[in-house]
Protein backbone atom coordinates (compact mmCIF):
# COMPACT_ATOMS: atom_id res chain seq x y z
CA UNK A 1 0.00 0.00 0.00
CA UNK A 2 1.03 3.60 -0.62
CA UNK A 3 0.99 6.31 2.04
CA UNK A 4 0.64 9.83 0.65
CA UNK A 5 1.25 12.88 2.85
CA UNK A 6 0.77 16.55 2.02
CA UNK A 7 2.21 18.85 4.70
CA UNK A 8 0.79 22.36 4.71
CA UNK A 9 1.51 25.22 7.08
CA UNK A 10 -1.74 24.67 8.99
CA UNK A 11 -2.90 21.14 8.20
CA UNK A 12 -1.36 17.86 7.09
CA UNK A 13 -3.45 15.57 4.89
CA UNK A 14 -2.68 11.85 4.67
CA UNK A 15 -4.17 9.05 2.63
CA UNK A 16 -3.59 5.36 1.99
CA UNK A 17 -3.94 3.91 -1.50
CA UNK A 18 -4.27 0.34 -2.66
CA UNK A 19 -3.37 0.68 -6.31
CA UNK A 20 -5.45 3.59 -7.63
CA UNK A 21 -8.11 3.29 -4.90
CA UNK A 22 -8.02 5.73 -1.99
CA UNK A 23 -8.91 3.60 1.03
CA UNK A 24 -8.80 6.20 3.81
CA UNK A 25 -7.77 9.81 4.28
CA UNK A 26 -7.23 12.08 7.29
CA UNK A 27 -6.62 15.77 8.01
CA UNK A 28 -4.58 16.70 11.10
CA UNK A 29 -2.85 19.82 12.42
CA UNK A 30 0.72 20.33 11.30
CA UNK A 31 2.90 20.05 14.42
CA UNK A 32 6.35 21.46 13.64
CA UNK A 33 7.78 20.50 17.03
CA UNK A 34 6.70 16.85 17.07
CA UNK A 35 9.26 14.05 17.09
CA UNK A 36 9.13 11.07 14.77
CA UNK A 37 7.93 8.99 17.74
CA UNK A 38 5.07 11.37 18.50
CA UNK A 39 4.06 11.48 14.84
CA UNK A 40 4.09 7.68 14.78
CA UNK A 41 1.74 7.50 17.77
CA UNK A 42 -0.73 9.81 16.07
CA UNK A 43 -0.48 8.24 12.63
CA UNK A 44 -0.64 4.66 13.84
CA UNK A 45 -3.71 5.48 15.93
CA UNK A 46 -5.45 6.88 12.87
CA UNK A 47 -4.41 3.94 10.71
CA UNK A 48 -5.64 1.34 13.20
CA UNK A 49 -8.94 3.09 13.87
CA UNK A 50 -9.42 3.31 10.12
CA UNK A 51 -8.87 -0.43 9.72
CA UNK A 52 -5.49 0.00 8.04
CA UNK A 53 -2.46 -2.13 8.93
CA UNK A 54 0.70 0.07 8.93
CA UNK A 55 2.73 -3.06 8.24
CA UNK A 56 1.26 -3.19 4.74
CA UNK A 57 2.56 0.28 3.81
CA UNK A 58 5.58 -0.29 1.58
CA UNK A 59 5.83 3.11 -0.14
CA UNK A 60 5.48 6.73 0.98
CA UNK A 61 5.46 9.95 -1.02
CA UNK A 62 5.40 13.38 0.59
CA UNK A 63 4.88 16.98 -0.51
CA UNK A 64 5.94 19.45 2.16
CA UNK A 65 6.12 23.25 2.46
CA UNK A 66 7.22 23.19 6.13
CA UNK A 67 11.01 22.57 6.30
CA UNK A 68 11.10 21.33 9.95
CA UNK A 69 8.69 18.53 9.01
CA UNK A 70 11.12 17.05 6.49
CA UNK A 71 13.42 15.69 9.19
CA UNK A 72 10.49 14.45 11.30
CA UNK A 73 8.77 12.58 8.47
CA UNK A 74 11.96 11.21 7.01
CA UNK A 75 12.83 9.70 10.40
CA UNK A 76 9.26 8.41 10.87
CA UNK A 77 9.28 6.58 7.52
CA UNK A 78 12.70 5.05 8.00
CA UNK A 79 12.18 4.05 11.65
CA UNK A 80 8.57 2.84 11.63
CA UNK A 81 7.73 2.00 8.00
CA UNK A 82 11.13 0.61 7.03
CA UNK A 83 11.72 2.68 3.91
CA UNK A 84 12.80 6.15 2.80
CA UNK A 85 10.03 8.41 1.47
CA UNK A 86 9.92 9.98 -1.97
CA UNK A 87 9.85 13.79 -1.80
CA UNK A 88 8.01 15.87 -4.39
CA UNK A 89 9.78 18.75 -6.12
CA UNK A 90 10.01 20.20 -9.62
CA UNK A 91 12.19 17.26 -10.75
CA UNK A 92 9.71 14.59 -9.65
CA UNK A 93 6.88 16.33 -11.52
CA UNK A 94 7.88 14.07 -14.38
CA UNK A 95 5.98 14.85 -17.56
CA UNK A 96 4.84 18.36 -16.57
CA UNK A 97 7.17 21.15 -17.74
CA UNK A 98 7.50 23.85 -15.07
CA UNK A 99 7.70 27.24 -16.83
CA UNK A 100 8.58 29.23 -13.71
CA UNK A 101 11.75 31.33 -14.00
CA UNK A 102 13.18 29.11 -11.26
CA UNK A 103 11.22 25.82 -11.11
CA UNK A 104 12.69 25.04 -7.67
CA UNK A 105 10.68 27.93 -6.22
CA UNK A 106 7.32 26.30 -6.95
CA UNK A 107 5.77 24.80 -3.83
CA UNK A 108 5.45 21.02 -3.85
CA UNK A 109 1.72 21.24 -3.13
CA UNK A 110 1.18 23.45 -6.18
CA UNK A 111 3.03 21.00 -8.42
CA UNK A 112 1.02 18.09 -7.06
CA UNK A 113 -2.31 19.87 -7.63
CA UNK A 114 -1.34 20.80 -11.19
CA UNK A 115 -0.27 17.26 -12.06
CA UNK A 116 -3.45 15.75 -10.62
CA UNK A 117 -5.80 18.23 -12.26
CA UNK A 118 -4.28 17.89 -15.73
CA UNK A 119 -4.19 14.11 -15.44
CA UNK A 120 -7.88 14.08 -14.50
CA UNK A 121 -9.32 16.79 -16.77
CA UNK A 122 -6.80 16.94 -19.67
CA UNK A 123 -7.49 20.57 -20.53
CA UNK A 124 -6.31 24.08 -19.70
CA UNK A 125 -6.87 24.73 -16.01
CA UNK A 126 -6.72 27.15 -13.14
CA UNK A 127 -6.43 25.33 -9.82
CA UNK A 128 -7.35 27.26 -6.67
CA UNK A 129 -6.19 25.88 -3.33
CA UNK A 130 -7.91 27.49 -0.35
CA UNK A 131 -5.34 26.72 2.32
CA UNK A 132 -3.13 28.75 4.64
CA UNK A 133 -2.42 30.77 1.51
CA UNK A 134 -4.87 30.93 -1.37
CA UNK A 135 -2.96 29.84 -4.46
CA UNK A 136 -3.94 30.07 -8.12
CA UNK A 137 -2.04 27.84 -10.55
CA UNK A 138 -2.37 27.95 -14.33
CA UNK A 139 -1.86 24.90 -16.56
CA UNK A 140 -1.86 25.13 -20.35
CA UNK A 141 -3.74 22.88 -22.77
CA UNK A 142 -0.40 21.15 -23.39
CA UNK A 143 0.01 20.29 -19.71
CA UNK A 144 2.60 22.97 -18.92
CA UNK A 145 2.72 24.59 -15.50
CA UNK A 146 2.59 28.28 -16.45
CA UNK A 147 2.80 29.91 -13.03
CA UNK A 148 0.23 31.50 -10.79
CA UNK A 149 -0.66 33.84 -7.97
CA UNK A 150 -0.51 33.66 -4.17
CA UNK A 151 -2.63 35.65 -1.73
CA UNK A 152 -3.05 35.46 2.06
CA UNK A 153 -5.46 32.70 3.02
CA UNK A 154 -8.94 33.38 4.30
CA UNK A 155 -8.17 32.27 7.85
CA UNK A 156 -4.92 34.28 8.00
CA UNK A 157 -6.75 37.44 6.95
CA UNK A 158 -9.53 36.74 9.41
CA UNK A 159 -7.11 36.25 12.29
CA UNK A 160 -5.37 39.53 11.43
CA UNK A 161 -8.73 41.33 11.54
CA UNK A 162 -9.72 39.82 14.89
CA UNK A 163 -6.29 40.54 16.36
CA UNK A 164 -6.00 44.17 15.33
CA UNK A 165 -9.64 45.32 15.60
CA UNK A 166 -10.27 44.79 19.29
CA UNK A 167 -13.99 45.67 19.26
CA UNK A 168 -14.89 43.22 16.50
CA UNK A 169 -16.14 39.80 17.66
CA UNK A 170 -14.59 36.58 16.40
CA UNK A 171 -16.95 34.77 14.01
CA UNK A 172 -16.95 31.29 12.53
CA UNK A 173 -16.78 31.00 8.75
CA UNK A 174 -18.78 27.84 8.21
CA UNK A 175 -21.37 29.38 5.90
CA UNK A 176 -21.98 32.74 4.22
CA UNK A 177 -24.64 35.18 5.41
CA UNK A 178 -27.76 35.39 3.26
CA UNK A 179 -26.98 38.93 2.11
CA UNK A 180 -23.85 40.96 1.51
CA UNK A 181 -25.43 43.83 3.44
CA UNK A 182 -25.08 42.46 6.97
CA UNK A 183 -27.63 43.45 9.62
CA UNK A 184 -25.40 42.48 12.55
CA UNK A 185 -21.71 43.01 13.19
CA UNK A 186 -21.11 39.25 12.95
CA UNK A 187 -22.89 38.98 9.60
CA UNK A 188 -21.09 42.08 8.34
CA UNK A 189 -17.73 40.50 9.16
CA UNK A 190 -18.71 37.21 7.53
CA UNK A 191 -19.98 39.04 4.44
CA UNK A 192 -16.81 41.08 4.12
CA UNK A 193 -14.53 38.08 4.48
CA UNK A 194 -16.44 35.47 2.48
CA UNK A 195 -17.88 37.64 -0.30
CA UNK A 196 -14.70 39.70 -0.33
CA UNK A 197 -12.65 36.59 -1.01
CA UNK A 198 -15.18 35.51 -3.62
CA UNK A 199 -14.53 38.79 -5.41
CA UNK A 200 -10.78 38.29 -5.10
CA UNK A 201 -11.07 34.75 -6.44
CA UNK A 202 -13.27 35.63 -9.39
CA UNK A 203 -11.14 38.67 -10.22
CA UNK A 204 -7.87 36.74 -10.27
CA UNK A 205 -9.42 33.88 -12.26
CA UNK A 206 -10.78 36.24 -14.92
CA UNK A 207 -7.47 38.07 -15.29
CA UNK A 208 -5.52 34.80 -15.49
CA UNK A 209 -7.98 33.38 -18.05
CA UNK A 210 -7.47 36.50 -20.17
CA UNK A 211 -3.70 36.09 -20.07
CA UNK A 212 -4.04 32.42 -21.03
CA UNK A 213 -6.18 33.35 -24.07
CA UNK A 214 -8.50 30.42 -23.45
CA UNK A 215 -11.39 29.32 -21.23
CA UNK A 216 -9.72 27.10 -18.63
CA UNK A 217 -11.58 24.76 -16.33
CA UNK A 218 -11.56 26.15 -12.80
CA UNK A 219 -11.00 23.55 -10.08
CA UNK A 220 -10.98 24.34 -6.36
CA UNK A 221 -9.47 22.30 -3.55
CA UNK A 222 -8.44 22.84 0.07
CA UNK A 223 -10.30 23.07 3.35
CA UNK A 224 -12.57 26.00 2.41
CA UNK A 225 -13.13 25.07 -1.24
CA UNK A 226 -16.72 23.92 -0.78
CA UNK A 227 -17.69 27.10 1.07
CA UNK A 228 -16.10 29.35 -1.54
CA UNK A 229 -17.52 27.42 -4.49
CA UNK A 230 -21.01 28.32 -3.24
CA UNK A 231 -20.31 32.06 -3.45
CA UNK A 232 -17.83 32.34 -6.34
CA UNK A 233 -19.02 32.75 -9.93
CA UNK A 234 -16.07 31.15 -11.69
CA UNK A 235 -15.42 27.81 -9.93
CA UNK A 236 -16.50 24.84 -12.05
CA UNK A 237 -15.67 21.98 -9.72
CA UNK A 238 -14.55 21.16 -6.18
CA UNK A 239 -12.09 18.28 -5.83
CA UNK A 240 -11.29 17.65 -2.18
CA UNK A 241 -8.83 14.79 -2.79
CA UNK A 242 -6.94 16.45 -5.65
CA UNK A 243 -3.64 16.73 -3.76
CA UNK A 244 -3.69 13.13 -2.58
CA UNK A 245 -4.43 11.92 -6.11
CA UNK A 246 -1.57 14.02 -7.46
CA UNK A 247 0.83 12.39 -5.03
CA UNK A 248 -0.30 8.94 -6.17
CA UNK A 249 0.17 9.88 -9.84
CA UNK A 250 3.65 11.30 -9.26
CA UNK A 251 4.63 8.20 -7.30
CA UNK A 252 3.59 6.02 -10.25
CA UNK A 253 5.72 8.14 -12.59
CA UNK A 254 8.71 7.93 -10.27
CA UNK A 255 8.39 4.14 -10.11
CA UNK A 256 8.21 3.83 -13.91
CA UNK A 257 11.30 5.99 -14.38
CA UNK A 258 13.34 4.26 -11.66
Amino acid sequence: MLLVIDVGNTNTVMGIYDGSQLLKDWRIRTERNATEDEFNLLATGLFVRGGMDPGHINQTIISCVVPPMVTILNAFCRKYLGHAPCWVDAKTAGGMPILYSNPAEVGADRIVNAVAAFHKYDTALIIIDFGTATTFDAVSEKGEYLGGAISPGIMISSEALFKHASKLPRVELFDPPETVIGKTTGDSIKAGIIYGYAGLTDGVVRRMSGEMNTSPKIVATGGLARLMADVCETIDEVDSTLTLEGLRIINERVKREA
